[in-house]
């Protein structure tokens, strides 16, 4: 067997065992995405109610709670959340987001703030700790299936910082991807703190009334109780919009590599077919050649 046609063939097993991998990886992700949609969708109803009582209550009385208030010292700083994902084959993924922070960050520092980055997601951390760019606080292994626990993690350590005065940050922003479809994802970098109760898609239909609250024992009683709460939910609606992108993402970016190996062994196929033909043409040749060379040998 010819050197090349051996070359082609074993090119041909290589890609082979890598295409097992990405159909492998896509079966994968596209099972993920499904279960990290169906847990987006259970804690929808939750974020509904309580963003209604929230609105209830900071309409009913001139608060100033720190969670929702304006700040007024001097620091002049804002912490960012960058959500991005622990591993890679998910194509721009956490580029695009990463590339969203730059611009939210390039923003802030046209307004002559400083910026204290926190990362959810290893291709963040690794992004700004190879650039030398600190980095207050990062939690790392649980993008594709984030907790409640890590969203209330997270927000203790966010709104811990947003309440120290002086050396605190004035605003709190989230920079991640929501998930509208499989194929639709938007960027978003939203201002998490002070907060902004907004109904946004959870607003009712106008048949429907909105409840009717009593407060107890007062209304800044039940806002200290509810605004951890509402942070809490509200990043880790973040964290689940964010793993079912990823996922999303994933099974495009295996899926193009599936189709891509698929490309290659019919390429590598055709070329180790014409190969063969041609080295079978060559022997035929080469026999005809030396049983003519005989035959006039014997003449002779």
């Amino acid at each position: 067997m010819p050197a090349s046609l051996r070359e082609y063939r074993a090119k041909i097993r290589t890609i082979e065992s890598t295409r097992k991998i990405t159909r492998a990886m896509e079966l994968i992700a596209a099972a993920r995405v499904v279960r990290a949609r169906q847990q987006a969708a259970a804690a929808r109803p939750y974020s509904r109610k309580i963003t209604q009582a929230i609105s209830a209550a900071a309409t009913m009385t001139h608060t100033n709670h720190p969670l929702l208030a304006e700040k007024t010292d001097d620091s002049r700083r804002a912490a960012i959340l960058v959500v991005t994902s622990d591993r890679g084959l998910a194509g721009a993924y956490s580029a695009n987001v990463i590339r969203t922070a730059e611009r939210l960050i390039a923003k802030i520092h046209q307004e002559g703030r400083e910026v204290a980055l926190y990362c959810a997601g290893r291709k963040g951390l690794t992004y700004y700790t190879f650039r030398d760019r600190p980095v207050v606080d990062s939690w790392v292994g649980h993008s594709d299936r984030p907790t409640y626990d890590l969203a209330c993690e997270i927000g203790d350590a966010l709104v811990a910082q947003f309440l120290t005065e002086n050396t605190g940050v004035d605003d709190v922003h989230l920079v991640y991807t929501r998930f509208h479809s499989m194929i639709d994802h938007e960027l978003v970098a939203a201002r998490m703190l002070p907060t902004e109760v907004v109904e946004g898609v959870s607003v009712p239909p106008p048949e429907e009334l909105l409840p009717l609250y009593d407060f107890e024992p007062s209304v800044e009683a039940v806002l200290d109780a509810l605004l951890p709460n509402y942070v809490h939910h509200r990043i880790y609606a973040v964290l689940l919009q964010a793993a079912a992108c990823e996922q999303a993402a994933r099974q495009r970016a295996m899926k193009a590599a599936t189709d891509n190996a698929d490309e290659l062994i019919r390429l590598y196929t055709r070329i180790a077919n014409q190969a063969r033909q041609a080295a079978i043409t060559q022997e035929i040749t080469e026999i005809v050649g030396g049983a003519n060379a005989l035959a006039e040998r014997d003449q002779d």
